[in-house]
């Protein structure tokens, strides 16, 4: 499905690691004035002053989180920070830093990095943030990329987990199940192509759903919005490994029980129609999907009307105490137990 467009193949072992280190990093710049020192010496420099400051790492393994006979390089690099950047959103902090790592095999030439770094740098450009280090080695099994990321925010702005009520109000950013249906057309697309090479996709009907899983956005613009909202969450998670898990999550930590509103689910009309056309349960896809870097977070009643009909906003459910458990309430007003069966690095 993606062809190698690259008619020149540099070996990596032309440059050495610290000649490639420099050669796919020589054009990242510095912006953030909590960056003394980035790339070139043995560590990274940060001073963040009066500030706290969050951490968060995250490894992406060819075949397992990713497929590069549909998933292109720079599209890849671009996800690898951004999936990073939306757990520092979650704790409602300002991304600052990223180091990225990289375990490579020798059937990947250079002009193979350049692509995945291009997209690196895309991401720090448009998330503003700096690429302060990393590490590059070999690998026997395909493509490894380790990404972590640094944020900072004041003790007061800061939000975990753990901190739901009883009656808070539920709510999630943007829509949900879009990258999981965009995964179920390209799968398609690559077991059509297996049979008939030369049959070429024709992917325009999925735009949406392909984009949201191939190159997802975090949502760097809610920290703002919220502020200017006046409107602090009392608890907040992403929403990476598919809504049903993160609630559980939420519910677990804050230690309350849930009513999550089944008609309130926030659905692309892409999303409707392709769960038709795979004859798959939009609801299931909404709940279990994962991989849509939104942000689900609580918020107290007393908030209620800052956020009513706001477009970026939707809430689906409250929050009850914890021996009520947790719920969703489904159309037809039955109550069914939220279970999680979203995605799962380890198989039972």
């Amino acid at each position: 499905m993606i062809e190698d467009k690259n008619q020149q193949r540099t070996q990596l072992s032309d440059l050495g690691e610290f000649g490639l280190i420099d050669h796919l990093t020589k054009n990242f710049k510095i912006k953030q004035s909590s960056t003394v020192k980035g790339i070139g010496d043995d560590a990274a420099v940060l001073n963040f002053e009066d500030q706290k400051v969050v951490v968060t790492t995250d490894l992406l393994v060819e075949g397992v989180h990713f497929d590069l006979s549909y998933v292109p390089l720079k599209h890849l690099g671009y996800k690898a920070v951004v999936v990073n950047l939306s757990d520092v959103y979650a704790m409602n902090a300002k991304a600052t830093q990223v180091t990225v790592s990289i375990a490579v095999s020798n059937r990947f030439p250079l002009e193979a990095l350049e692509d995945l770094y291009a997209g690196i740098e895309t991401a720090a450009k448009i998330y503003d943030i700096d690429v302060v280090g990393g590490d590059t080695t070999s690998s026997n099994t395909g493509l490894l990329i380790s990404v972590t990321a640094l944020g900072a925010l004041s003790e007061d702005d800061v939000v975990y987990r753990n901190g739901a009520k009883p009656n808070d109000l539920l709510v999630v950013t943007g829509d949900v199940g879009a990258a999981y249906m965009g995964l179920q057309v390209l799968e398609r697309e690559k077991e059509v192509y297996k049979v008939n090479p030369n049959n070429q996709p024709d992917l325009e009907p999925y735009t949406y759903i392909v984009e949201r899983q191939l190159k997802p956005e975090a949502r760097k613009d809610i920290k703002e919005l919220l502020k200017g909202l006046d409107v602090k969450p009392t608890s907040m998670i992403d929403v990476s490994d598919g809504l049903s898990s993160e609630i559980i999550h939420l519910c677990k930590q804050s230690d309350v029980g849930c009513d999550l509103y089944e008609n309130k689910l926030p659905l692309d009309p892409q999303v409707i129609s392709v769960c038709e056309e795979f004859n798959i349960d939009s609801t299931t896809v909404a709940l279990n999907g994962g991989e849509d870097y939104e942000l689900l977070f609580t918020i107290s009643q007393e908030d209620f009307m800052k956020i009513k009909g706001n477009p970026n906003f939707s809430i689906i459910g409250f929050m009850k105490e914890s021996k009520e458990g947790m719920h969703l309430v489904t159309r037809a007003d039955t109550r069914i137990p939220i279970k999680a069966q979203g995605w799962k690095n380890f198989n039972d």
